[in-house]
């Protein structure tokens, strides 16, 4: 009678797997990759900000839908007239959803008012990806912005 000596080594995404010998192992599928950024300008006047925000997929891959979170420095006015794609998610930050994304294409424009609840004389504004519709961004410093918004109700860019 012969004996078998099976050694096995397991790390990683391997521990705790059942290995049976002679099966193959499935190759994970492959992640998106998607190189989103999002480029516009805001305007404080007032009370009131408003953002103009243009999102872009330089790909390589397209997305089937992706969401940009905005922060502000102040808190915003508890009433708010938001688009129907955006939707608060706390005092000081709306998120909004860009639609899907071609690779290598522009997306559809978003422009955000939104009040403040006092009246600054300035206002930092952050963005970033809140959601890349499962798609890896391994360049994060363009969709990453940060802008200081005088209230002289001139466009900033960012």
């Amino acid at each position: 009678m012969r004996m078998r000596t099976w050694t096995w080594c397991a790390a990683g995404a391997l521990a705790g797997t059942v290995l049976v010998p002679g099966a193959a192992l499935a190759a994970p599928a492959p992640v998106p990759e998607a190189d989103l950024a999002f480029h516009g300008t805001a305007v404080l006047s007032g009370d009131k900000v408003a953002v103009k925000l243009t999102p872009r997929n330089n790909g390589p891959a397209a997305v089937t839908d992706s969401t940009v979170r905005l922060r502000w420095s102040v808190a915003l006015a508890a009433a708010q007239r938001l688009p129907a794609r955006c939707a608060r998610e706390d005092e000081r930050t709306v998120v909004c959803a860009t639609g899907a994304l071609a690779a290598n294409a522009v997306g559809e424009q978003l422009d955000l008012p939104v009040r403040l609840k006092e009246k600054p004389s300035q206002v930092t504004l952050e963005t970033d990806t809140a959601w890349a519709g499962g798609a890896v961004d391994k360049n994060r410093a363009n969709d990453r912005q940060k802008v200081l918004v005088l209230g002289t109700g001139d466009p900033y860019a960012f």
